[in-house]
């Protein structure tokens, strides 16, 4: 097994002063690409420290690509470092010193003498092309690890793992496949309800079943090698029998896509009255292509009934003209609140009981906007639109005929 790690680099990373968002997108990529990590660590910007970390990890991982760094200030000493830790002295990369030239007067800009810097690699290195920045990056084999050095810019990294690293390791380990990866997002089910169900289902050899907690969801992920796809398919099935109508969409494109993909598929149109989710049930169904026709966000001073809320999203589907409509209401003073939706058969109100939830506001606005969708799913699928919300207190139901 190949052990693969990452070493993120500077102050403001190790202090959490910024969220390491390059770290976590390139374990991900790296695993659907079937090179996983086995380790991921992080430095500041000390240059003995980076020196240390640099001799230590050669001799311990296979791959071990560094993030950033390479800029042009005082504090960014990636290949500083790599020079030292290789025994060996920063050289000028020519061709890339008047690629810099060329990207700053393309853009009308002189390049500062700092910018000289990122074109300066460890001899004997080879440069790696950065397609939209100025901070090339490089590749160099010390001990038994190959060591890719990055910029931090996380449009920069993406482009040059994706387009220079990966094509590299595929070259370098042409026998390493991808593993086959299927998932499926639920709601309204808690964790360890699911596993107390799914853990003991058999698996084929070398097939891991991964939970990923994230409220208001729960993702399952089937994950093992392509020669078992035969197998995991059928586990596959198991799993969404388990799962049953707690199941909102599999794959990665997320309720709000295949939500707005059957709507325009039925001609159906959306309205939207929104005071606690404040907006955020309109940005989310808007963002994927839901055809909404009125989407208004009200201050949450007044709290409505069940019958009055489920009154307003009727109202709002006969004013603006809609085939649906959702209403998500504000939280009283019993931390309660009510949602309605209306549909051309019926319109459905549910009294969520919100007592005893320690949630934050931003997580219960999500968990709200979440159900909404939910109620639409399943009256879209043809199922109660009442049912199935697990943790979820429901209080009460009230339900209008059209």
């Amino acid at each position: 097994m190949l052990n693969v790690e990452m070493l993120s680099t500077g102050d403001e990373v190790l202090y959490g002063q910024i969220v390491d968002t390059n770290a976590s997108w390139l374990a991900d990529f790296l695993f659907e690409q079937g090179f996983p990590m086995t380790r991921r660590q992080t430095v500041g910007d000390k240059f003995a420290d980076l020196v240390a970390i640099l001799q230590a990890r050669s001799h311990e991982a296979d791959i071990l690509i560094v993030n950033g760094g390479l800029g042009p200030t005082s504090d960014d000493l990636s290949a500083e470092a790599a020079a030292k830790a290789a025994g060996t002295e920063l050289v000028i990369h020519e061709e890339w010193l008047a690629h810099m030239a060329r990207f700053f007067a393309e853009r009308g800009r002189p390049m500062a003498p700092s910018n000289r810097k990122q074109a300066m690699i460890p001899a004997g290195s080879e440069m790696i092309d950065n397609p939209v920045g100025t901070a090339c990056g490089f590749a160099m084999q010390l001990n038994r690890c190959l060591i890719f050095f990055t910029p931090g810019v996380p449009s920069e990294f993406k482009q040059m793992v994706e387009q220079e690293i990966l094509p590299r390791l595929r070259k370098r380990y042409p026998s390493i496949e991808m593993p086959l990866c299927l998932r499926m997002t639920t709601f309204g089910r808690s964790e360890s309800d699911l596993a107390q169900q799914l853990d003991p289902l058999p698996l084929p050899e070398g097939v891991v079943l991964g939970y990923r907690s994230s409220m208001p969801i729960i993702e399952l992920k089937l994950t093992g090698p392509s020669a078992q796809r035969t197998g995991m398919q059928q586990a596959w099935q198991k799993i969404r029998d388990v799962v049953g109508e707690s199941l909102i969409f599999e794959g990665t494109e997320g309720l709000p896509a295949q939500l707005a993909m059957r709507l325009q598929e039925q001609h159906l149109t959306l309205a939207l009255s929104e005071q606690f989710t404040a907006g955020m049930l309109c940005w989310q169904l808007t963002n994927a292509g839901v055809a909404v026709v009125q989407g208004q966000v009200l201050p949450s001073s007044a709290p409505e009934s069940l019958a009055g809320c489920v009154q307003s999203a009727r109202q709002l589907a006969e004013q603006q003209g809609s085939s649906l409509a959702l209403v998500t209401g504000a939280i009283d003073a019993d931390n309660m609140q009510n949602l309605a939706l209306h549909t051309p058969d019926k319109t459905v109100g549910l009294r969520v009981n919100w007592s005893g939830r320690r949630h934050s506001v931003e997580t219960r606005q999500a968990v709200c906007a979440m159900l909404a969708m939910n109620m639409l799913r399943r009256w879209l699928n043809g199922w109660d639109v009442s049912a199935e919300h697990g943790w979820i207190h429901i209080e009460e139901q009230l339900t209008h005929p059209a």
